[in-house]
C-alpha cells in the first residue's frame, strides 16, 4: 500500500499544489517584521526518494524575502514536501519509517527511494527519540486519545488518521507542517 505511494508522481505533484497554496497566503500577510511586500526568494533542494519525472519545480523550495531594504526578512513557509533539513522528501522520511522490513523488503526500499539501511534506522532513532523529546511533540501528542504508542512512531500517528494511505499521510504531513524548516522549529 505505502510503496505504491512512494512511486506515484501524481500524488507527489499534490503536494507540491499544497505548497504553492501554502506560499500564496504567506505572501499575502506580508513581512513579519516590517509588514513589507514579499519578493520571491526560491532556493533550490536536491530531494532524494522521490519518483522520476517530478521537473525542476519539485526541487524549488518556496521562500520569499521582504522587498523593503532596511529589512530584507527571509520567509520560508512551511512545506509538505520538504521536512527541515533531510534531504529526503517527508514524505519518504514518514512512510519509510512506518514501514517494517525484513533483509529482501529493505532492498527494496532501497532500489525504489534510494535509502539506505542505515539511514532508516536514523530515522526511526530520531522518530524515537528526539521528535518524541522535543516541545513540539509534547503539545501535539497530548491531543491523540488513547495515547500515540511512541515506540511505533510514525506509523501509530498514520493509524489515527481515516482514509486511505494518501489521505492518512496528507494528516501526518499536515500535522508536521511547524516542523518542516519554514519559520517554525527545524526536524533536525
Amino acid at each position: 500500500m505505502y510503496r505504491t505511494l512512494l512511486a506515484d508522481a501524481r500524488f507527489y505533484e499534490l503536494l507540491l499544489a499544497f505548497d504553492r497554496d501554502i506560499a500564496v497566503a504567506a505572501r499575502a500577510v506580508g513581512c513579519a517584521r516590517c509588514g513589507g511586500v514579499l519578493h520571491s526568494a526560491r532556493f533550490r533542494r536536491k530531494p532524494r526518494g522521490g519518483p522520476a519525472g517530478l521537473g525542476e519545480a519539485y526541487d524549488q523550495r518556496l521562500s520569499f524575502c521582504c522587498a523593503s531594504d532596511l529589512c530584507r526578512k527571509r520567509m520560508t513557509p512551511p512545506s509538505f514536501r520538504f521536512f527541515g533539513r533531510k534531504v529526503y522528501l517527508g514524505a519518504v522520511v514518514v512512510l519509510v519509517s512506518a514501514m517494517r522490513q525484513g533483509a529482501t523488503a529493505a532492498r527494496q526500499l532501497c532500489e525504489l527511494v534510494g535509502v539506505g539501511r542505515r539511514t532508516i534506522a536514523r530515522w526511526r532513532e530520531w522518530w524515537r527519540q528526539a521528535f518524541v523529546a522535543s516541545p513540539f511533540w509534547r503539545e501535539v501528542s497530548a491531543a491523540f486519545m488513547p495515547p500515540v504508542d511512541q515506540e511505533r512512531l510514525p506509523v501509530s500517528v498514520l493509524e489515527r488518521f481515516s482514509g486511505v494511505a494518501a489521505e492518512q499521510l496528507i494528516a501526518v504531513l499536515r500535522l508536521l507542517l511547524p516542523i518542516t524548516g519554514g519559520n517554525g522549529v527545524h526536524a533536525a
